[in-house]
């Protein structure tokens, strides 16, 4: 992380929102608000390892 004002302050999370915006939001289109929310939510999750070895 950088220092305050510096350039790269916000870079970590401008990358890591711009692939889910890219491969998801800018695809798909939702009836609601809460099934974009759940989409997002199960895009970002589905990253992560949620069981140990």
């Amino acid at each position: 992380m950088g220092s305050v004002g510096g350039s790269y302050d916000n870079a970590l999370m401008e990358n890591f929102f711009s692939t889910p915006k890219t491969e998801l939001v800018y695809r798909t289109t939702w009836r609601s608000r809460d099934l974009g929310e759940n989409a997002l939510f199960a895009y970002i999750d589905g990253w992560y390892n949620s069981q140990r070895i």
